[in-house]
């Protein structure tokens, strides 16, 4: 009887810390989340729409606010982080210091390739295509195609490539 009870309290404590991870993150219809994924909202939220596919290890960190559209395609190993770090005088200790919340944005079919890092305070247009281990430091209009550390756009959808 012993035995089961810890059982049962451990499974309890399991269930509570996982509620209390998972609050604050809101996810839509008919997504498919791969394994590793990592949705942490801290003191924020994380809102994915319908139709969201999140690849394997993909890690989102919800401090400022992170809002995904529909129909995204999020690629493996994406690290989306919506907050920063305040930069103090030296002699202070950077870990002592507070985050400073920036929400991030993602509009509907959005495609964010391999590896990238979306910064907090971006906007990420609807129907943009991030490339593969990019950095997006700034805001990119509807239809950008960025790639690069720092993005940059490299051309809009629909156009034809420049040789």
């Amino acid at each position: 009887m012993t035995q089961l009870l810890n059982i049962l309290k451990k499974a309890s404590y399991l269930v509570r810390r996982l509620r209390a991870r998972f609050r604050g993150v809101t996810l839509g219809r008919a997504n498919l989340i791969e394994h590793g994924v990592i949705l942490h909202p801290f003191q924020g939220y994380i809102r994915a729409g319908d139709h969201v596919f999140l690849g394997p290890h993909v890690i989102i960190y919800g401090h400022g606010g992170v809002n995904i559209g529909d129909n995204c395609l999020i690629a493996g190993h994406v690290c989306i982080a919506s907050s920063n770090h305040t930069i103090p005088p030296q002699g202070v200790w950077i870990r002592s210091q507070p985050d400073i919340p920036l929400p991030v944005r993602i509009g509907n079919d959005v495609w964010i390739g391999f590896g990238a890092v979306i910064l907090g305070g971006v906007t990420i247009g609807e129907g943009c295509i991030i490339g593969a281990g990019a950095v997006v430091t700034k805001d990119l209009p509807a239809g950008a195609i960025a790639a690069g550390n720092p993005a940059r756009i490299l051309r809009f959808r629909g156009e034809q490539p420049t040789s």
